[in-house]
């Protein structure tokens, strides 16, 4: 991991659903289940899938398990199968998480303008 802190987008809804657990734990698994989304690259485009916005939710449950809705750029998307599996393989990575459930959801539909600045800069998208 870098040293960089992790910027959390303002459109990704990270949910604490895990009273149980610590602040400061809610605080260190969000920021590392964002780094390990930004470690899983749709196939097709040269940017990571958060920065893409293709990420709308996360869930942090009380068992420790990660519930994330995610869409993809379009429902024939050749990644399909894979994208959904590789995102959940980054996330249960995780140290402390229990297990991950990715669920794809087509409301709101993704557009360009969900990209972040720095997916617009590496697909030359301005």
């Amino acid at each position: 991991m870098t040293d960089e802190p992790i910027r959390i987008r303002e459109d990704v809804d990270v949910e604490n659903k895990a009273p149980s657990l610590p602040e400061a734990e809610i605080s260190r698994l969000t920021d590392e289940i964002v780094a390990a989304l930004k470690t899983v690259y749709d196939p097709e485009i040269p940017a990571d899938i958060y920065e893409l916005g293709l990420i709308y939710k996360v869930d942090i449950e009380d068992d420790r398990s990660i519930k994330i809705d995610m869409t993809l750029t379009t429902p024939n998307c050749p990644s399909a199968a894979e994208l959904p599996l590789m995102v959940e393989n980054a996330v249960a990575s995780v140290a402390g998480v229990s297990g991950a459930k990715v669920s794809i959801v087509w409301d709101p539909p993704w557009d360009p303008s969900r990209m972040s600045d720095e997916a617009r800069l590496v697909l030359n998208m301005w």
